[in-house]
C-alpha cells in the first residue's frame, strides 16, 4: 500500500507551521512510510501567512474560510490547529464529510465542546488524532516500556508538572490563550492536559481528584488584528483587556491502580522555560523526565550496584530517534515530536486503523478536568466519572 494523502490545515500559526513541516518530512525521516503526504490546502485569516504557506510550504492552495479547506474534493484529512474554542465545529463539520481528523489539544475550549466532538467523529466512523505530542519522546516511550515490563515494580507515586514561563510577562499579550471566549479554560485545557495525558499512558486512569486555581496576572496588552503570539509582548502603556481563564492549576489525585499523584501546571511562573516533567516512584525504581533536557533521563533500579539515579542518554537504541539522528547523545528536538505523532497518525489513515491517542483519549482527560474544576468550586475532594456519550 503506498496511498497519498490530502491534507487541510486549518489555523498557519505556530502549530499549523510546525504540523505542515511535519508532514513534509514524514517520508525523508521514516523510509518504511507506505504513505505520501500532499499538503493541498490551508486556511488562515492573516494574508501573511497564507502567502507564507503557499511559497515556504508549498500548499497548493490557500483561502481564509475553514469551510472551503474542509470540502476541497482532494482532502482526505483534515489537521485543526485553530484557536480551542473553533475545534468542535471544524471537527465535527470535517467527520460529517467523511475526513479524518487530527486535531490539537484539547478538543475544544471546555470539556462540553470536546465529548460533543468524540460523538460526532465516532458517529461519523472517521479516524482521529489529538496532538499530545510528548508521548513520543524517545525516553517516554522507554519509561512506558519499563513499567509494562514491571522494572519499577508496583508504582507507587507519581508527580507531574508543566511549568511555562509563556505567560510570565505582565506585557505578554492578551492572545487568544488568555481568553475564555476563544481558548475555554487556561492551564487546565492548555497545558495541564499535557501533564496527565502522560499520567493516563504511564500509570492509567485516575479516580478522584482535589484541586486549586488562579489568575495572577489579570490584565495584559492587546495585540494588533491578525498578528502576535502568546510568545509576544506589548509596551508600557499599551491599551490593555482582562485575562478571563486561569493561570495556574494544582491537584492531587488517586489513581485507579491505587497509586497516589500530583499535579501543578502554571504559565506566569518565574524560572522554568518549558518544564514539563514526571517523577515515576515504584517499588523497584524510578524515572524522572524533564523535556527541557528531553534527550536524557534519571533512571534507578533496585539492585544495581551503588544506590542512586544514573543517567540515560537517548539515542538510536530507543523508539523512534534513529530515524532523526545515528548514536547515543545525539540529541533530537520538540518538532521531532510533532513529526513523529503526524507520521504515526498518516499510518493509521493509510490503513484505514484507529490512532491512539485519539479523541476518546481526549474525553479521558476532560473527564479529569471536569472533576478538577468542580473541586475549585466546591474545595472537596471528587470523584473523576467518564463524560463519553454512548
Amino acid at each position: 500500500m503506498n496511498r497519498t494523502i490530502g491534507i487541510a490545515v486549518i489555523g498557519f500559526g505556530w502549530m499549523g507551521q510546525a504540523h505542515s513541516r511535519g508532514y513534509r518530512r514524514t517520508r525523508q525521516l521514516f523510509a518504511d512510510a507506505d504513505y505520501g503526504a500532499r499538503l493541498v490546502i490551508c486556511a488562515d485569516d492573516a494574508p501573511a501567512r497564507r502567502a507564507h504557506a503557499a511559497s515556504g510550504f508549498g500548499f497548493e492552495h490557500t483561502t481564509d474560510d475553514w469551510r472551503v479547506a474542509i470540502e476541497h474534493p482532494d482532502v482526505d484529512m483534515v489537521s485543526i490547529c485553530a484557536p480551542n474554542m473553533l475545534h468542535e465545529e471544524i471537527a465535527v463539520a470535517a467527520a460529517t464529510l467523511g475526513k479524518q481528523v487530527f486535531c490539537e489539544k484539547p478538543v475544544g475550549g471546555t470539556p462540553e465542546q470536546t465529548v460533543r466532538a468524540e460523538k460526532a467523529c465516532r458517529a461519523a466512523g472517521v479516524i482521529t488524532g489529538v496532538g499530545y505530542n510528548y508521548r513520543w519522546a524517545p525516553l517516554v516511550q522507554y519509561t512506558r516500556q519499563l513499567i509494562a515490563n514491571g522494572d519499577l515494580g508496583e508504582i507507587t507515586n507519581y508527580r507531574g508538572r508543566f511549568f511555562s514561563m509563556y505567560g510570565s510577562d505582565p506585557l505578554g499579550l492578551l492572545s487568544w490563550r488568555f481568553l475564555k471566549d476563544e481558548a475555554g479554560y487556561g492551564v487546565s485545557s492548555d497545558i495541564l492536559s499535557h501533564s496527565i495525558d502522560l499520567a493516563h499512558m504511564l500509570i492509567g486512569p485516575i479516580t478522584r481528584v482535589v484541586g486549586t486555581a488562579e489568575t495572577f496576572i489579570r490584565e495584559r496588552p492587546l495585540p494588533k488584528p491578525g498578528t502576535g503570539t502568546h510568545y509576544d509582548r506589548g509596551a508600557p502603556g499599551d491599551p490593555t483587556g482582562p485575562v478571563t481563564n486561569e493561570d495556574y492549576f494544582g491537584a492531587m489525585v488517586v489513581f485507579a491502580n491505587g497509586a497516589r499523584g500530583t499535579f501543578e501546571t502554571s504559565r506566569s511562573i518565574i524560572g522554568p522555560e518549558s518544564e514539563n516533567a514526571f517523577d515515576v516512584h515504584g517499588t523497584k525504581g524510578a524515572v524522572h523526565w524533564n523535556l527541557e533536557r528531553m534527550n536524557e533521563m534519571e533512571l534507578y533500579l533496585s539492585g544495581e550496584g551503588p544506590r542512586g539515579y544514573r543517567t540515560v542518554y537517548s539515542g538510536d537504541g530507543f523508539p523512534y530517534h534513529g530515524a532523526f539522528v545515528a548514536g547515543t547523545g545525539n540529541g533530537i528536538a520538540y518538532e521531532d515530536l510533532v513529526t513523529i505523532e503526524d507520521h504515526e497518525f498518516l499510518r493509521a489513515v493509510a490503513a484505514g486503523q484507529p490512532f491512539t491517542p485519539g479523541f476518546a483519549e481526549a474525553v479521558d482527560y476532560v473527564s479529569v478536568q471536569a472533576a478538577l474544576l468542580k473541586s475549585n468550586e466546591s474545595g472537596h475532594w471528587e470523584d473523576v466519572v467518564s463524560l463519553r456519550q454512548d
